[in-house]
């Protein structure tokens, strides 16, 4: 049976690497653009999930991080963040989850951050999206379980990506390299392996986790 699967982001980065690792594990996979699927629009939303909302896996990887201290945070910004980074998923675990549910089926993983749990200066409006972001996962937990859908998230650290490299200074990347016990940032492909291992039929239950994935970063 070839399971269905919906990746947000998954044009570039961590988003791409899931949808590859994904495609070569079987399954069927739907990255839509954002023609078709605006994270920032709770309409397009809406309107997406009316087409389409039959998926066996769900991977909310789209996400916005603008850095800048808390007083520099306009409403507008504050919005955005917390509309793609949280309210988003929130629909389409809310849509698509109850079908999963009904098949006794099902696979959601939120792409979360190391900063859900962890601070840095400038990261205000994404930490608190991605904290909600973990507290949502274990929720979707408790209530899908008992009807064979699994719910986690994954808590990346520092991956070599075009978004970190553009929030990041050459001397900052390699600053934050060197804080991990491995020395190096890791490669989206790492992230995307343990995403499809909790996205397939292998993960029977392990369920409600939000799992660093930081290179022994968060030990230290």
């Amino acid at each position: 049976m070839t399971r269905k699967a919906l990746v947000t982001g998954g044009s570039r980065g961590i988003g791409k690497a899931i949808a590859e690792q994904l495609r070569a594990a079987g399954m069927d996979v739907k990255t839509p653009g954002r023609s078709e699927l605006d994270l920032a629009d709770p309409t397009s939303v809406s309107g997406f999930l009316s087409r389409s909302r039959d998926f066996d896996v769900l991977v909310n990887c789209a996400g916005e991080n603008f850095p800048r201290p808390i007083t520099e945070v306009t409403d507008s910004h504050l919005t955005q963040t917390l509309q793609v980074n949280f309210v988003s998923p929130f629909q389409l675990i809310r849509s698509i989850a109850e079908g999963m549910a009904v098949r006794g089926w099902g696979r959601i993983v939120n792409v979360s951050s190391i900063y859900s749990e962890l601070a840095r200066p400038g990261r205000a409006p994404y930490s608190a999206s991605k904290s909600a972001l973990d507290a949502l996962t274990r929720s979707a937990a408790l209530e899908y379980g008992s009807r064979g859908v699994l719910v986690n998230s994954v808590c990346p650290g520092f991956v070599d990506t075009e978004l970190t490299r553009r929030n990041n200074t050459p001397e900052v990347l390699a600053s934050l390299a060197a804080s991990t016990a491995l020395q190096r940032l890791a490669r989206p492909e790492e992230i995307a392996r343990v995403v499809e291992f909790l996205a397939g039929e292998r993960n029977s239950y392990l369920t409600g986790q939000c799992l660093m994935i930081d290179g022994g970063f968060s030990i230290q």
